[in-house]
């Protein structure tokens, strides 16, 4: 498919122009200069104070260097009226001045390498940090937030300041060496003629106000298309990508993803090339503008040169520095804009950090039993994931003893993992509450709750690190103890996986990185597994623990987890009957309600629900 043939299906998507900001907006994104220098200055102290001295001492050469060229110019003007031109080089005057203006040179070099320097080890110290603080705030939201489009969204501008805010730093650096370097140009042109300032202000003012207004545009741009860029970037990985590649192939997705890809790329293009093109039409007007108003002081200096007002010298020194002093001002007025611009995005860094999270720790921890008594018991419970009007579950009601085997049973969107998300404190219930020992589990510290708690899901990830990272994920803090490390493995299984490694323990898993192995299904099953073992917990959850696992393997597992979760609880999901039925208990939901409760024995005497899909599986063993 052509360009041309992507343009008219734009309106598909997108209905209407982006939202601009105004030129009121861009003055308010400057308050977050303050937290951006903060959050610098905590980078590295040192560095920044260096960084700045290098600056105040670079903004003063531009006026020592042009004025040196003025005192040796009017010296070769006064030699050649002398007739001693020929003689210049006895001149020792001429040469102090040509070494002065040498050293200048030298000096300059040197400060811009060393600001150059700063700049980068700064730049990537602050994106050290920034993404540090980054992770660390993601770590405290919580999974109803992350299954928000809307944050995450927030997410992905969050994230894409983290590695291009940086320059904001050398930027606004770089501005107030050039404001401080204008006072010094602005001092000598007004010394010799005020009205050079005047026609200054005349030639940049017009090319500052495009920049301005382009610069709101091309934000409001990037803003608005937020959610279609995260799109992008997700078909680029799926189009791309080890964990996808099978399928890709398989249902021949290829052409699919690419089409797709395409035209929403191609959107985005062509909503860019519109604003770059009216950008580059109205900024080269405006220049060319400019361009006219110093040819205009330009001819004004000539003129009085000629008339003897004047010197050589001083032509020089006031051509360049009107011209020096044009460019300045050109920058700094594009660069506040630009400064603006950059302060706007920043917002989107600021306002990540700000986020709360919905559930958090009272400020008075109730502290977390040493060994379960009573155990957790679910007081009318009800709960609706965000943003939806269906139940996920409603009305739940029972208690899940200490010590006590549960098992859930139901079809697949019945509300048994979410239960287990409301057990570990993912989410809060929308109705009813939790206890635990007696009392409601916002009353504890959250982070002890969850290490009272070791869990599974059926959608566990499979890290792309070594066999013994993979398992210490279960109590990262003991990632070095490789003799836990060892026994959570040897009471899973895993360890049998883990002989047939060539590296053994320090095995990479995952192809993602170099000598990496990947393993099936099941064995990356038993390495999960050894996670909920290494935590130790007084409460084991597995959600579908098993589901990989041929029926011998299978077999083998609980056998061990009947035996080493003796005395402590356990949530099982499944649904392998051949497994529930080692639980105590059996809690069988449909459609989010319990409807029945009891031992397997006592369940298929009752000969309802629970009964009708024993008897439904069974029949596809006879």
């Amino acid at each position: 498919m052509s360009l041309a043939e992507f343009a008219p299906k734009m309106s598909r998507r997108r209905r209407s122009n982006p939202p601009k900001t105004s030129f009121k907006e861009n003055l308010k994104a400057f308050k977050n200069l303050p937290k951006f220098f903060r959050l610098i200055w905590e980078t590295n102290k040192t560095l920044t104070f260096t960084n700045i001295v290098l600056r105040l001492l670079a903004s003063g050469l531009p006026l020592a260097m042009l004025y040196v060229g003025k005192m040796i110019m009017d010296i070769i003007v006064v030699l050649y009226k002398a007739g001693n031109i020929q003689h210049w080089h006895q001149t020792p005057e001429l040469w102090q001045w040509i070494l002065v203006e040498l050293g200048l040179a030298v000096l300059a070099d040197l400060l811009k390498r060393g600001i150059t320097l700063l700049d980068a080890l700064l730049g990537d110290l602050f994106n050290n940090e920034t993404s540090i603080k980054l992770m660390e705030q993601a770590a405290r939201l919580d999974l109803p937030q992350f299954e928000d489009s809307e944050f995450y969204d927030k997410l992905e501008r969050a994230r894409r300041q983290t590695t291009t805010r940086v320059v904001l730093l050398s930027l606004i650096l770089s501005q107030a060496q050039g404001i401080i370097t204008m006072l010094f140009l602005g001092a000598g042109l007004m010394f010799f003629n005020p009205w050079l300032i005047l026609l200054l202000v005349i030639s940049v003012i017009p090319a500052f106000l495009s920049e301005t207004y382009f610069n709101r545009s091309k934000y409001s741009l990037s803003l608005n298309w937020t959610p279609e860029r995260r799109e992008l970037d997700y078909l680029r990985y799926v189009g791309a990508s080890d964990e996808t590649a099978k399928e890709v192939k398989i249902f021949g997705l290829s052409d699919f993803l690419t089409s797709r890809f395409k035209l929403l790329a191609y959107e985005y293009y062509y909503a860019n090339r519109k604003l770059a093109t009216r950008r580059a039409m109205w900024g080269g007007l405006f220049n060319a503008l400019g361009s006219v108003g110093y040819y205009v002081a330009y001819a004004l200096i000539v003129f009085q040169t000629v008339q003897g007002t004047l010197s050589i010298g001083t032509l020089t020194f006031l051509a360049g520095s009107f011209n020096r002093l044009r460019e300045l001002t050109q920058k700094i007025l594009s660069d506040f804009s630009s400064i603006a611009q950059q302060a706007l995005y920043l917002q989107d860094l600021f306002d990540f950090f700000e986020i709360k999270p919905l559930i958090f720790s009272p400020d008075q921890s109730r502290p977390i039993p040493k060994k379960i008594l009573e155990g957790f018991v679910f007081e009318n419970v009800s709960f609706k994931y965000p943003n939806t009007n269906k139940w996920a579950v409603k009305n739940i009601s029972f208690t899940l003893k200490a010590g006590e085997k549960l098992a859930l049973v139901g079809e697949n969107g019945a509300g048994k993992t979410t239960l287990i998300k409301l057990l570990t404190r993912l989410y809060d219930p929308t109705e009813g509450h939790i206890l635990l020992d007696g009392y409601d589990l916002k009353e504890y510290d959250l982070t002890a709750l969850r290490q009272l708690i070791g869990v599974i899901f059926q959608d566990y990830v499979k890290f792309q690190m070594n066999v013994s990272e993979n398992i210490a994920i279960g109590k990262i803090d003991e990632r070095d103890e490789p003799p836990k490390i060892v026994h959570a493995a040897e009471q899973s299984l895993a360890d049998k996986v883990i002989e047939k490694l060539p590296d053994g323990y320090g095995q990479m898993l995952g192809r993602r990185f170099a000598n990496g192995v990947e393993l099936s299904g099941g064995e990356w099953q038993k390495i999960a597994l050894s996670r909920a073992y290494m935590r130790d917990a007084q409460l084991i959850v597995l959600d579908e623990p098993t589901s990989a696992l041929d029926a011998r393997a299978e077999y083998e597992v609980f056998q061990r987890f009947a035996a080493l979760t003796q005395g402590k609880s356990a949530v099982l999901i499944s649904h392998r009957f051949s497994t529930v039925r080692m639980a105590d208990r059996i809690m069988v939901l449909k459609q989010g309600q319990q409807v029945e409760l009891g031992s397997h024995e006592e369940l298929l005497a009752q000969d309802g629900y629970y009964a009708e899909l024993f008897n439904l599986q069974a029949k596809g063993y006879r």
